[in-house]
């Protein structure tokens, strides 16, 4: 029987103890000092979120607003009063964000791009920010800055384009992001009145005696309008000239001019003697009957008050068109008549 004994050999024992193993360990670790590691997550969680939520969402969504589009279809001024006017505005929001937060409605400023003074302030529904959400103001403005207001009416009635500027600080909120404060500054471009070329007059007979209201031409003037804007003016007075000399004032009642062509009819004080001697005679200025005339408004009233700011913009525009005198001498049966005050007057 041999005397050499067995090696024997101990593993992960110490002092006759098994040690942990590297998992046992871990889970060791987290058991007691769990707490520890959930306020560390919560403390990186927040360092991530609140910046992106706090910092990076206003900046997205303002971007977003940046990038929005807004078309006026539609604007309409109707009653107007010397301090006051009601306007009813259709806009739609074009928006290809992936972002599409409730806007809040908000009290946004509406002028000329680039004034010094807003026209109004108007309030602006709260809206859904849809791509073809449609937008409508219908409510009276109180006209602030009555000089803004005449430069904006200059604008609209002698631009071929005009840039309406709509400006606020809305609040929006997307799902259960906070709610966030974006600069609303848009500037829209809008076709205008265009000076209203193509201004024309039909149909007009001149009488010998004078009406009761003292006019002795009548006729119909019909008024292009290009734009989307709708205006109303009321009672229209219309000095017309020929060479800078004044020949005589036309009248025009309840102006509307809506988009597209408008036909008002028309009456006036003409000085006869004077367009006559324009048309005939050894020293008529327009032997072929037609004259060219220039008209330029000068006065607008609406339920009996002056509305200034039409009146200023009347007067910085100027219409011009002819008139077939002898075709209108022959119309009105007064062709002879014309001859012999034409010849009267010669000798």
């Amino acid at each position: 029987m041999s005397d050499t004994k067995p090696d024997v050999v101990h593993q992960g024992y110490v002092n006759g103890t098994a040690k942990p193993s590297f998992l046992s360990r871990v889970g060791a670790h987290f058991k007691k000092w769990w707490w520890v590691h959930v306020i560390i997550l919560i403390i990186c969680v927040l360092v991530v979120v609140l910046p992106l939520v706090y910092v990076g969402y206003p900046r997205i969504a303002q971007n977003d607003v940046n990038d929005s589009t807004l078309n006026v279809t539609q604007l309409v001024f109707s009653d107007p009063a010397p301090n006051t006017i009601h306007v009813n505005q259709t806009q739609v929001l074009g928006n290809k964000a992936i972002y599409h937060p409730k806007i809040f409605a908000f009290n946004a400023s509406l002028g000329l791009a680039g004034a010094a003074a807003p026209v109004a302030y108007v309030m602006v529904p709260q809206i859904q920010a849809e791509d073809g959400a449609i937008i409508n103001v219908d409510t009276t403005l109180q006209l602030y800055n009555l000089d803004a207001t005449t430069e904006f009416t200059k604008a609209v009635l002698t631009s071929e384009t005009f840039y309406l500027n709509i400006y606020g600080k809305p609040e929006l909120k997307e799902m259960v992001l906070p709610t966030s404060q974006v600069t609303f500054n848009k500037t829209v471009p809008m076709k205008g009145l265009n000076g209203l070329k193509g201004f024309s007059l039909s149909d007009v007979r001149i009488s010998l005696t004078a009406s009761a209201d003292g006019t002795n031409m009548n006729g119909t003037a019909n008024i292009p309008n290009p734009g989307v804007v709708s205006v109303a003016m009321g009672n229209v007075t219309l000095p017309i000239f020929v060479n800078g000399a004044q020949i005589g004032t036309s009248y025009i009642n309840d102006l509307v001019l809506v988009p597209g062509s408008n036909t008002y009819h028309v009456k006036s004080i003409i000085d006869q003697v004077q367009v006559i001697d324009l048309v005939l005679g050894s020293k008529a200025k327009y032997p072929s009957g037609v004259i060219p005339l220039d008209i330029i408004g000068n006065h607008s009233e609406y339920n009996g008050q002056e509305i200034t700011y039409y009146s200023e913009a009347l007067k910085s525009n100027t219409m011009s068109t002819t008139l077939n005198v002898t075709q209108v001498l022959d119309d009105s049966g007064l062709s002879a008549v014309a001859s012999a005050l034409a010849s009267s007057g010669s000798s």
